[in-house]
């Protein structure tokens, strides 16, 4: 499998693009720019000229043509397939050169994975984005990220513990660490995927009187009432209240939570390996702060915006490269 790590890699970057491409997608309001699946208007591109658009819009009368938009969903699938067949390729590859003793469960996973990637992609579609499918569809993303991630970790034989095994004993507060930050990344997407992203623009919370506007049981309905289509959300804006006050109050927990694990490790820590692992952490969630204020600030700019959901992905993969350095396991093992 270490023949293979370029192929990782090359994958790894191209799942962290399709990420972006999905935060482009959803922040611009196409994830209905074709209203069917896995083509555009029945095609395997936009309808472009006059015929094609007129026969478009003939057989989706609901939905007229907006190129723009259809190419923005468009490009997306087309890097998301590209992302599959590369990691159908890495699982044959690997089942190829088991005898190798690579490790097989995770690009097995990896697969399932990106299996139930494109079916959320397809119900997206079809269930005229009901947000928890598109909040399953962006945490399924993170997670064949996460994967990939680990699994070059794995293949590159990773070890830098040498001089802080005293430090496995941070290993639970690590895995806690990522709870947090999966917990707040799943907030984040079910902000987004219920419009709330711009009902509260001022901080640190929200505008005043927000506390006598929260409503949980409606806010957090994962599945909610039938609905022609969830597109432009179909709460009111208490719910959105709600739904914003605890993205932002989660991201006060992250941060200060990230923050003492960051600064515990980097002043602990005497290898040089955990030491740059804990400061680029504590990087990573300054620029994720600093871009989830100016989203507030500046009213959600889309470059700002797909830049906070890269960023979370950054983090997260810091996260788990500090994981794997704690946890401990025999030395020069493989899986």
């Amino acid at each position: 499998m270490q023949n293979n790590k370029p192929l990782i890699i090359f994958t790894l970057i191209l799942a962290l693009g399709v990420i972006s491409l999905g935060a482009f997608t959803r922040l611009t309001d196409a994830g209905l720019g074709c209203p069917d699946w896995p083509g555009c208007y029945g095609l395997i591109d936009v309808p472009q000229t006059e015929t094609q658009i007129a026969k478009a819009e003939m057989a989706f009368p609901e939905r007229p043509v907006e190129p723009a938009k259809a190419w923005n969903e468009m490009i997306h699938r087309y890097f998301a397939g590209t992302l599959g067949l590369l990691i159908g390729l890495i699982f044959i590859l690997s089942f190829k050169n088991r005898d190798q003793g690579g490790p097989l469960y995770l690009p097995l996973l990896m697969l399932g994975v990106v299996i139930f990637q494109a079916a959320l992609g397809a119900w997206t579609v079809t269930l005229k984005l009901m947000p928890i499918i598109v909040m399953g569809h962006l945490l399924g993303g993170f997670l064949t990220l996460c994967l990939l991630y680990l699994l070059l970790l794995r293949v590159s034989k990773v070890n830098d513990r040498s001089m802080d095994a005293s430090l496995t004993r941070y290993t639970p507060f690590a895995f806690i660490g990522i709870v947090i930050l999966t917990l707040q990344i799943a907030l984040g997407g079910w902000t987004s995927s219920n419009y709330a992203a711009l009902v509260c623009q001022e901080l640190p919370v929200c505008h005043d009187g927000w506390m006598t506007q929260l409503t949980f049981s409606e806010s957090f309905q994962l599945i909610p009432p039938e609905r022609e289509t969830y597109e432009f959300g179909h709460l009111g804006a208490a719910e959105r209240i709600t739904i914003h006050a605890m993205h932002r109050i989660g991201a006060m927990i992250t941060l200060i939570y990230l923050a003492w694990l960051a600064l515990t490790l980097f002043f602990k820590a005497r290898s040089a390996g955990l030491k740059k692992s804990a400061a680029v952490m504590g990087l990573i969630l300054i620029i994720q702060v600093a871009l989830g204020v100016s989203n507030v600030v500046f009213s959600l700019p889309l470059a700002v915006a797909v830049a906070h959901n890269v960023v979370a992905a950054l983090l997260m993969l810091a996260l788990i490269t500090i994981t794997y350095s704690l946890k401990s396991r025999p030395e020069n093992a493989y899986v």
